[in-house]
């Protein structure tokens, strides 16, 4: 099954690169800092980074120490910018789909995916594919979209008001509907797949994975000080779930 490439499409990358340049973004904020506190000892060790974008993360991981670092991404606009931002000796990139990662012939000892596998239709192949590139001892560590965000069709999902305007619950549905979500972000027909938390969690035990760590992130307080009204409301749904898991 193939991975849809909206990266590659001008509007939508354009939106999605002036996100990324708002040192205020929920990925600056929330997620980045969520996820660098699970990484784990990088030093001599080999990388796989799937969804690797502008290759931010594969620089960060050769000062860690990795010895090397693959960086994929199945948009050639993005890893345009990888090799000018963020090239180094110990960094490769490679255009290649998630769906595909099968075809590669090297071990890792550790396999990065930031809020990729949201895209992806088939996780449990994913997982099954994950696990057979791993090292013994290897680390699986990935975020994505929380199962409460992409459950919605259509997108009918909001905050809930008091009398004083701030929000106090938060409206969604179709969590039990696993599938396919065609969403509007900067551009219609983004494909995303929604599965419920059960789901994720099986599909990684089934490939094989020990479930290390999994979290659901909140702002520390600099992060809430910076945009209150908005992070504030993690307390009422979490926007991403991050899960840290091995091969044993």
């Amino acid at each position: 099954m193939s991975q849809q490439n909206i990266f590659d499409n001008e509007e939508f990358f354009n939106g999605y690169k002036q996100l990324r340049e708002n040192e205020d973004n929920y990925n600056v904020l929330l997620e980045q800092p969520a996820m660098n506190r699970l990484l784990p000892d990088l030093s001599g060790k080999r990388v796989l980074d799937l969804g690797c974008g502008y290759g931010h993360n594969c620089m960060d991981f050769v000062h860690r120490g990795a010895e090397r670092v693959v960086g994929m991404d199945i948009s050639q606009r993005m890893l345009d910018i990888a090799n000018t931002e963020s090239s180094h000796e110990r960094i490769e990139y490679v255009r290649m789909s998630m769906t595909d990662i099968s075809r590669l012939t090297e071990g890792f000892d550790l396999i990065y995916s930031s809020l990729a596998v949201h895209y992806i239709e088939d996780f449990e192949a994913l997982c099954k594919d994950m696990y057979a590139l791993l090292n013994q001892g290897g680390y699986l560590l990935f975020s994505q979209e929380h199962p409460l965000v992409t459950a919605t069709f259509g997108g009918h999902q909001h905050y809930n008001k008091d009398e004083n305007g701030n929000a106090v619950s938060f409206t969604f549905s179709d969590y039990g509907k696993p599938g396919k979500r065609d969403t509007f972000w900067y551009v219609d027909g983004v494909e995303k797949y929604h599965r419920r938390f059960s789901d994720i969690i099986t599909s990684l035990c089934r490939a094989g994975f020990v479930i290390d760590t999994v979290c659901e992130p909140l702002p520390d307080e600099s992060a809430v000080s910076v945009r209150p009204n908005i992070l504030i409301k993690e307390e009422i749904k979490p926007t991403f779930l991050i899960v840290k898991a091995q091969k044993r």
